[in-house]
């Protein structure tokens, strides 16, 4: 869904990122709240730990991916240049503009065959990084399934970009000067609607969702402890169970949607690996994006960031189009040819402003594991300890490395680094030190 990405990490220059905890979730049987899949619930969890095998793992995938993500940066911006030198796009708009005399019509020709040739020609580097997935065993999904949810990414990818292109052209076309601005207009609804209607009709068309109470009722008991602490009232049906273990061995939690449709979100592979106090953390960092509205701030944040980068994108694309028009085969800014370019232009704007969208995706998730501490306080015996083991499971399930590169994390991590969590999660105890908490008084 290369368009997506460009248009939410781009337009909104990486501020609408994903508000997903980086926590377990349930999806059989709640497992004892003594029980442990993989430590002992005796040992405190000071430091965030991998044995030998586990760490030259963790090494080399973080390796690996560290190169697979500058390549794949690399590689769309030299994939979307050589469109513009080849004059693809110019070609896709001379068909469409054969086809008929309406724009949005042509939009049905150009923008389709342009968004396919974008992502068939990334589809080599998605591959290979699914099998990479496989072979560390963070992925169990086959093939078919895999190539079935690319397809069905791509048909999503195709319609919001032939909209989204669309009007972006049109309002190049009918106004010169003030383009940037009406598109930033009519934008806000469009991001605000696809959000809304993402649990309902996205999310389902590649993963399998079912109210939580109706597998696991002691867990929503569990849990109704932790909004009870909070003094919240999260409905039953507003807590649903993914079952992620048809495609990944990983775990995590979301808060996903927004107004009706907003809801927090389970993995089972989360509630199978954690205990119950552990599982009752992960509930309370979502808890926490949902009472402290970080879908909403990060909706905010989107809007300012879609502003600047709309205009940028405007001056930009002034100064650069009298440069490269006949090289790279663009008649005027409203041109089907001038796609590519202005596709490359939100790709470098996305990477310049990656670290700012990642700083602030830490600061909502950090506020939701300070939350997290705060509610399950006194619920269990240690629930500082439930939170650090937490955060250990998950970084060893994941193969999170333990030391990773403070450019690493400043540029890309959109969580605070497992390690961080773990000692923070230890050690936050504003009880004993007789400090006023922060949110759950």
């Amino acid at each position: 869904m290369r368009l997506i990405r460009i248009l939410l990490l781009i337009f909104c220059s990486g501020l609408l990122t994903s508000i997903a905890s980086a926590q377990p979730r349930a999806a059989s049987p709640a497992p004892s709240p003594t029980s442990s899949p993989s430590a002992s619930s005796t040992s405190a969890t000071l430091e965030y730990t991998l044995p030998p095998d586990k760490l030259a793992k963790s090494k080399t995938l973080y390796d690996l991916s560290g190169r697979l993500r500058l390549i794949g940066t690399v590689w769309s911006f030299v994939v979307l240049l050589g469109i513009l030198y080849l004059g693809v796009a110019a070609r896709y708009g001379a068909w469409a503009g054969k086809g008929s005399r309406y724009s949005f019509l042509q939009a049905l020709i150009a923008i389709p065959l342009l968004l396919l040739t974008i992502d068939v020609l990334d589809w080599p580097l998605a591959a290979y990084s699914h099998h990479i997935s496989l072979q560390y065993g963070l992925s169990v999904q086959g093939w078919g399934s895999w190539w079935g949810d690319v397809l069905k990414g791509e048909a999503i990818n195709i319609v919001i970009g032939i909209v989204a292109l669309w009007l972006l052209v049109f309002l190049i076309r009918r106004s010169s000067r003030r383009w940037w601005f009406y598109s930033w207009l009519i934008a806000l609804p469009f991001i605000v609607f696809l959000v809304f209607i993402s649990p309902f009709v996205i999310e389902p068309m590649f993963n399998k969702f079912e109210p939580l109470e109706k597998t696991n009722p002691q867990l929503v008991e569990a849990i109704e402890k932790v909004t009870q602490r909070g003094g919240l009232n999260i409905p039953r049906d507003r807590m649903f169970l993914m079952k992620a273990s048809e495609k990944t061995t990983e775990l995590n939690a979301y808060v996903t949607g927004l107004g009706a449709s907003k809801r927090v979100v389970v993995w089972d592979n989360t509630i199978k690996k954690m205990t119950v106090p552990e599982t009752q953390f992960v509930f309370g960092h979502e808890m926490g994006h949902y009472v402290l509205n970080h879908i909403y701030w990060g909706l905010a944040a989107s809007c300012v960031g879609l502003l600047v980068g709309l205009y940028l994108l405007y001056l930009l694309s002034g100064w650069l189009m009298p440069r490269v028009r006949q090289r790279w085969h663009i008649p005027e800014l409203g041109s089907w040819a001038a796609l590519p370019m202005i596709l490359l232009i939100f790709a470098v704007l996305s990477f310049i402003a990656q670290p700012i969208g990642s700083a602030f995706s830490r600061m909502l998730e950090h506020n939701a594991d300070i939350y997290g501490l705060e509610v399950t306080h006194g619920l269990n015996q240690n629930s500082q300890e439930a939170a650090a083991h937490a955060f250990q499971v998950l970084g060893e399930v994941s193969l999170d490395y333990p030391y990773p590169s403070k450019l690493v994390v400043f540029w890309y991590y959109d969580h605070p680094s497992i390690p961080e969590r773990v000692r923070f999660a230890h050690n936050y105890d504003p009880w004993d030190k007789r400090e006023q908490p922060k949110y759950v008084k």
